[in-house]
């Protein structure tokens, strides 16, 4: 006689799925989080895959996680510790073992415990026999055996095409175990796979995980997370890079305007130019060209041309565009280029987060080249800033550098999709009279005219030569260049009155604020959250204009005792904020390839707090 299986009600769970690159981690934590979303739990993922091509099979070179934080109510992050490991081989549980919480969940595949995949991952016993995970919860499954015997029998398929569906039976195991519904998993199979007989060894894979939780003793409680009390409306799940692409389009249809996407592969970028090539019919033009110079050289082209045009790179990237985007600067020309930071120098961490791309994005060209900066803070913001980088770059005629970063490009959310008729239109307007028109003669924003090539009679010369105010003629008099520098800072500075002010989280004068901006928002705020619990008088500030600051962030860093900055970088915005406002500051900075733990920043705030320095 078979127990019904107890039911046991969490507010939140941190899983990760771990194993070698070919064994579809990547796949098998999006999937158990989109069925998550669909049952209405918050959500926060942070995907972490090599930048290894293919590195060898069995390595730590190779390992590939996916983290999904599930909870009932409102949540920032994927979570500092997972409390459920699923290990496919060796390597993946040392790479991952650290991190998992004392007591936590651990799942392994046993037959991917070879005598060479311990050797691979630098195991010099076998951890299933030394006694050395007796403090967590470890389930000894073999998932390699057990999904063979379920699909071995369906013909066309061989031993290589049958493992590669090991990953859906993990997937169904955590179905039964966290109580989501398999429909929405049966219909994304068969909607997926066409070919017969892999659409068959999917269900059947991910069927034999489900059953084999439903039918083992160890398994007898599951565990159900209620929906989470979000604001009412229509979500959906969402990456920051799909966030940065909607956004780029929903600017260009506000403004009338076509989209023109001029871009070079890299990662962690390339997935923007992806999404956009799927959204023709809202009048989008996708470029992939040669080289990062050429997708820079493009988008001018397009701008010139009198279209809404975008460019995105990483930091190796953006720095073969800076010629080109200091020609864009000086031609005054409305346009967004998009740095999806990455950890460097150089090539450095492809796949890994970093923000150290700040101090480039306002001094890496040469001359005085001041251009607005923003960053967005999470993946649902990655939409609501691409809008904004182009409302503020057809206001002033400049290009606008919009920051993001690995980790919240990667990283989805929910995300409550915003009525389209309130966001407000971009309004941009070509002149057609040529009285009195001069190609330089600036507005109340200190923007030219953004005349379309071929407007009879006002025509007029282009380049990266000197320019003599409101004419825009090659000059060289010493007053005309410093005029034109000025008035190209000072249409920059400008927009200070027009973005919105500085918000804070918490009291509006105290004991500390913590300060960061883009992705590292999420921790930021939950360290916040929790010192506030504690009694502690602290507050949160994000940083989302960069250039210009808002107008009143220099009377903020000055009503708090002291003032704490968290960056993924060496302490890039610490300087420029010393350096703009003369504050005292604090510092917390990691350059790791990984983003900020909570509980990193909580220690942090205490020991400020404290006095430690």
């Amino acid at each position: 006689m078979t127990t019904a299986p107890i039911i046991q009600e969490i507010e939140s769970v941190i899983i990760r799925f771990s194993g070698d690159s070919g064994d579809g981690m990547q796949l098998t934590g999006t999937l158990f989080t989109n069925a998550s979303a669909l049952v209405g739990n918050d959500i926060s993922t942070f995907p972490d895959f090599p930048a290894e091509i293919r590195a060898p099979a069995g390595t730590l070179a190779g390992v590939s996680g996916f983290q999904v934080n599930l909870a009932n109510t409102d949540i920032f992050t994927p979570g500092d510790a997972p409390d459920v490991l699923v290990a496919m081989n060796p390597a993946a549980l040392a790479a991952n073992l650290a991190d998992l919480k004392s007591g936590g969940v651990l799942i392994i595949n046993t037959d991917a415990f070879t005598d060479g995949n311990l050797k691979k991952a630098h195991y010099k016993v076998n951890p299933l026999e030394d006694g050395s995970l007796e403090k967590f919860r470890l389930h000894k499954i073999p998932i390699t055996t057990l999904n063979r015997e379920a699909v071995q029998d369906i013909a066309g398929l061989n031993k290589k095409d049958i493992d590669r569906t090991r990953n859906f039976f993990a997937l169904g195991l955590s179905f039964w175990i966290y109580d989501r519904p398999i429909e929405s998993q049966m219909e994304w199979i068969k909607a997926k796979f066409k070919k017969p007989e892999v659409q068959e060894s999917n269900i059947r894979a991910f069927k034999a995980g489900y059953h084999y939780g439903e039918t083992a003793e160890a398994f007898q409680t599951r565990y159900r997370i209620a929906p989470a009390q979000l604001p009412p409306g229509v979500y959906r799940k969402i990456t920051g890079n799909e966030a940065l692409a909607l956004g780029l389009v929903t600017a260009a249809v506000r403004a009338g305007k076509p989209l023109f996407y001029g871009s070079y592969p890299i990662t962690p970028a390339s997935e923007i130019l992806h999404s956009l090539a799927s959204l023709r019919n809202f009048d989008v033009r996708t470029f992939q060209a040669e080289d990062e110079i050429a997708a820079m050289g493009s988008i001018i082209g397009a701008a010139f041309g009198g279209a809404f045009a975008c460019t995105a790179s990483s930091g190796p990237g953006v720095a073969l565009k800076s010629e080109a985007l200091n020609l864009a600067l000086v031609l005054e020309l409305p346009m967004v280029l998009v740095n999806v930071q990455r950890g460097g120098p150089s090539t450095g961490l492809p796949t890994k987060t970093e923000q150290s791309d700040l101090l480039m994005s306002f001094f890496g060209r040469n001359g005085e080249s001041p251009l607005p900066i923003i960053a967005a803070s999470t993946p649902g913001d990655c939409f609501t800033m691409a809008v904004e980088a182009f409302r503020l770059a057809v206001r002033c005629m400049a290009p606008v550098i919009l920051l993001s970063d690995g980790y919240i490009a990667n990283s989805s959310e929910p995300w409550r999709i915003p009525h389209p008729d309130l966001i407000a239109p971009i309004e941009c307007n070509h002149p057609t009279n040529p009285d009195n028109f001069l190609p330089y003669l600036r507005d109340e924003a200190g923007g030219r005219p953004w005349v379309l090539p071929g407007t009879r009679d006002m025509e007029h010369r282009i380049g990266g030569l000197s320019k003599a105010p409101e004419t825009g003629n090659v000059s060289y008099a010493p007053l005309h260049h410093q005029q034109m520098v000025n008035e190209r800072a000072e249409k920059v500075a400008k927009l200070a009155d027009v973005i919105p002010e500085q918000e804070v989280f918490g009291p509006a004068s105290g004991d500390l604020l913590v300060v960061g901006w883009g992705g590292t928002y999420g921790a930021l705020r939950t360290a916040v959250q929790q010192a506030q619990c504690e009694g502690s008088s602290v507050a949160h500030a994000h940083v989302r204009y960069l250039s210009p600051f808002p107008r009143n962030l220099e009377k903020l860093l000055h009503s708090y005792e002291k003032v704490l900055v968290c960056e993924i970088n060496g302490g890039q915005l610490s300087l420029l904020l010393r350096g703009r406002f003369g504050v005292e500051l604090e510092q917390l900075n990691k350059v790791q390839g990984k983003p900020f733990k909570i509980s990193e920043i909580h220690a942090r705030i205490v020991d400020v707090l404290k006095g430690v320095r």
